[in-house]
């Protein structure tokens, strides 16, 4: 073989090296790490809340909140502004984002828009680049007409993105309340914050303190009327009718103005009275003792009310409660409901309403066990195609071993590099890389061993030829898995992005690795014992003569495969998928009974008391595992977190909640849109690759290849029941991948043999690239079946099996149809002269780039 660029030898040893260093710290205790030396990498690949336990919720402001609360603010300023201009109004009000008013004496007109000119006037919006940006604007109208202004959207925009950031310091400091992991909190969009807890395995209470703006107040009992009186006629104007949290709610005649509020408090702490009764000691600031003190000691026996969020917790007299710097709070809480308090009063109150839209959590012994089932799935995985390449390959097999070895240790380096999250599916991506990435050293090795047998030069010549020609179709078969991983990534979410990443970091470094490395592994052996033939075990040579006729039998089997697409679609229109939370809401939770056996009888009863609808309940695998699903209740996001907390305070006591998903009907909406968006995107991206590679006909046969397998798995979906959410979502992707890189194979070498044998016609050029590829095929097919098996094996996981077991389907449908579909259609649209004239028009015309090309 020739001398290699000593640069290159370099490079790619030393990104070995690194990804070896980077690697290392993943397989030594987090603990121990603070001892190595500093030189030496430290950082560690990290987990996903379904490898480690904890949870992940997604909170989101309500738009429509911040237009209300600006609305009522912007009146109320609109009126404070006329009344120091000394101008009369009439009717001011608003809806919407529009407000309106009549003034009373219409030759005021311009001297209330110059009254009103700060109002309308930009300010520096420092989320929006510092531009300046209105957030009110007079609409103009004659003297006579009710004035209008409008509160503009951008000015919406920017009150929603304060809020938002405002709300991160206040959600961290709640979190901190319950738990003393550092949560990760990242913002998501224009309107929602995600929150990581590793660690958390019950979050109501999380909940319970997110789901308050935990405004406090004391405001003064308005003793004018009766609140009775109130409701039937109508309270005064500095006062509202207030209710408490009792069941049945008290209604309180309460004056709007606080006399002390958020910023008069600067810490609290729950505790008891001399009763044994909860309480809440609050902290005043000075400024706020000394006035509180003195109004104390004037009117020591006028009740006021504690509001928290618009509702009276109690109403005591305010010599009762204030004692020097502290206030205590007393009325009927509970112990945990005076924790709730202090810990809202310690924490702020947030500048607007959160609702939490998302939920999933994971308790630390699944995640446990998700990495042992895992490492389990993988070691097994790996071993099986291990000993498939080495009885096939021999001593050729064994550097293929070694290649595959360096590629996970380099997917997991660049994982730790970049600080990418680990997850249960991004654990198949690995494992499913491990398969597929075979196959880039099956297309070597059998272009190898086609180059000696067919070439009467040296053993050094064809293995360098060998490996030259095979370049381009390994960078083909990795480029569309890479395309489709990226595209996943950015546009995907949850478990999507997880697998993506493992995906297109694989298809990178399987290149490197597959190639570069192997080609140098066998340089060194070369160099060493300088043979004249190949090593003994390279064992599919019995394909060398195959001369099978697939063509003559593609009419009846393209009716056959053709048939059982419609039929899919049929069962589609008629039956549809098994949709699961992810895409039409609800709530699913895997529960573990404390004690025996779940009685499922008992769960029916006590949930269809709770009248959550149609509750689906499936038994798991052990007699004490059940699976619960609750439908998405039709009241909205809260709803869904009602009926968890429901769910929670009736079966706790009973099941541990092994593992809780809920996603709200907004959220199951968008992430439909979001992963048909994915896919869309993905699969027409290699499309137009292939077809920038190939030609027309090629691309679309490739795309009725494609849509068949998706059809026939979309159908065995239906058909087997398996409930259809992200993770199987990311399988259909992979199975388009893996069956456009077979496609492809067979098409390069089909593109190849157009310029080697012109005259032959084509149904039978096709038959001889397929059975020159087939060796490949059936190989590359045989150990990708082999690690999909051991992972639905011994990946005990209902997401995993339900993955591995579509990918398997789709493997087996994948390998028929790249050569029952994708033969039949070049065929199709080529039948008047029964060659691919002009398929190769424009691109690797020539013989060497042909040949370059080739599988």
């Amino acid at each position: 073989m020739p001398t290699l660029s000593p640069l290159k030898n370099t490079l790619i040893w030393l990104v070995v090296l690194a990804g070896f260093a980077f690697a290392l710290p993943n397989i030594v205790p987090r603990e121990q790490l603070a001892g190595w030396p500093t030189w030496l990498p430290h950082r560690q690949v990290p987990l996903g809340l379904d490898l480690q336990g904890g949870s992940d919720i997604v909170l989101k402001i309500d738009r429509n909140s911040i237009v209300v609360e600006r609305l009522e603010a912007t009146i109320a300023a609109i009126a404070q502004a006329l009344r120091d201009a000394d101008i009369g109004y009439t009717g001011l009000s608003g809806s919407g984002q529009q407000i309106q008013f009549r003034l009373r004496d219409a030759a005021k007109a311009a001297a209330a828009r110059q009254a009103l000119s700060a109002l309308t006037a930009p300010v520096e919006a420092p989320e929006q680049d510092g531009s300046p940006i209105r957030e009110l604007v007079a609409d103009e109208t004659t003297a006579v007409e009710p004035l209008r202004l409008r509160l503009t959207d951008e000015g919406i925009d920017f009150r929603l993105n304060a809020a938002l950031t405002q709300s991160i310091e206040v959600v961290r400091r709640r979190v901190g309340e319950v738990v003393a992991v550092e949560p990760v909190i990242r913002r998501r969009g224009s309107d929602r914050l995600s929150i990581q807890i590793p660690g958390l395995d019950d979050p109501q209470r999380l909940k319970d303190l997110l789901g308050q703006r935990g405004i406090v107040a004391f405001r003064w009992l308005d003793p004018s009327m009766p609140p009775q009186q109130a409701l039937d006629t109508r309270p005064p104007a500095a006062s509202e009718i207030l209710y408490s949290l009792d069941d049945p709610p008290v209604p309180y005649l309460v004056e709007r103005r606080a006399f002390a509020s958020a910023q008069d408090f600067t810490d609290a702490l729950p505790g008891l009275d001399a009763t044994g009764e909860p309480v809440v000691d609050i902290k005043l600031a000075a400024d706020a003792s000394q006035r509180l003190v003195s109004l104390s000691q004037s009117a020591s026996r006028r009740q006021f009310a504690i509001v928290l969020d618009g509702q009276v917790v109690s109403t005591p007299a305010l010599g009762d409660v204030i004692e020097g710097d502290m206030a205590r709070l007393s009325g009927d809480l509970s112990e945990e409901g005076a924790a709730n308090l202090a810990a809202l009063l310690r924490a702020g109150p947030l500048p607007v309403s959160l609702t939490v839209i998302e939920e999933r959590t994971v308790g630390p012994e699944v995640g446990t066990d998700a990495i042992a089932n895992g490492l389990k799935a993988g070691l097994v995985a790996a071993a099986a195609v291990a000993a498939c390449m080495i009885g096939f390959y021999g001593f050729f097999g064994l550097v293929a071993v070694a290649a595959v070895i360096v590629n996970v240790v380099l997917i997991v380096a660049v994982l730790s590099l970049l600080g990418i999250t680990l997850t249960l599916p991004g654990i198949a991506g690995i494992i499913l890389t491990i398969g597929v990435a075979v196959d880039s050293n099956v297309l070597i090795y059998e272009r190898l061993r086609e180059e000696v047998r067919n070439s009467s030069e040296p053993l050094r010549k064809a293995l360098d030829n060998g490996f030259s020609r095979v370049l381009r179709s390994i960078v083909d078969a990795n480029l569309t898995m890479l395309i489709a991983g990226a595209i996943l990534f950015f546009l995907g979410t949850g478990a999507i992005r997880g697998f993506a990443a493992t995906l297109a970091i694989g298809s990178v470094t399987t290149i490197l690795t597959a190639h570069s490395l192997t080609r140098r592994l066998i340089r060194g052996w070369y160099r060493r014992r300088r043979p004249k033939h190949l090593p003994r075990g390279i064992r599919t040579g019995f394909f060398a003569e195959a001369d099978i006729r697939f063509m003559a039998l593609r009419n009846p089997v393209f009716v056959l495969m053709a048939s059982l697409s419609l039929a899919s679609l049929v069962l589609l229109a008629s039956l549809g998928l098994n949709m699961g939370a992810d895409f039409k809401g609800g709530s699913l939770l895997e529960l573990r009974s404390k004690a025996g056996a779940a009685d499922v009888a008992d769960l029916r009863a006590r949930l269809d008391g709770l009248n959550l609808a149609e509750v689906q309940i499936q038994e798991l695998g052990s007699v004490r595992d059940i699976l619960l699903r609750i439908p998405s209740q039709e009241a909205g996001d809260n709803a869904d977190q009602t009926a968890m907390g429901l769910v929670r305070a009736e079966l706790e006591d009973d099941y541990s909640f092994r593992r809780v998903e809920v996603v709200g009907p907004a959220v199951s909406g968008e992430l439909t849109r979001a992963g048909t968006l994915a896919v869309a995107a993905a699969i027409l991206a290699i499309i137009l690759y292939v077809w920038f590679r190939f030609d027309w006909k090629f691309a679309a046969g490739a795309v009725i290849t494609t849509l068949h397998d998706v059809l026939l798995t979309m159908g065995f979906l239906v058909v087997a029941g398996i409930e259809f959410n992200l993770a199987s979502l990311a399988a259909l992707l992979t199975i388009v991948c893996y069956s456009l890189n077979d496609t492809m194979v067979i098409y390069d070498r089909v593109r190849e043999n157009l310029t080697r044998y012109q005259r032959m016609p084509l149904s039978v050029l096709i038959d001889a690239s397929i059975n020159q590829t087939l060796s490949r095929t059936i190989l590359t097919a045989m150990t990708t079946a082999l690690a999909l098996v051991a992972l639905y094996l011994f990946g005990e996981s209902r997401l995993v099996q339900s993955f591995s077991a579509t990918l398997l389907f789709g493997v087996v449908i994948g390998t028929i149809s790249s050569i029952y579909i994708a033969g039949p259609v070049l065929i199709l649209f080529n039948r008047r002269n029964n060659r691919l004239g002009g398929a190769l028009g424009g691109r690797g015309t020539s013989p060497h780039d042909t040949a370059t090309g080739a599988a």
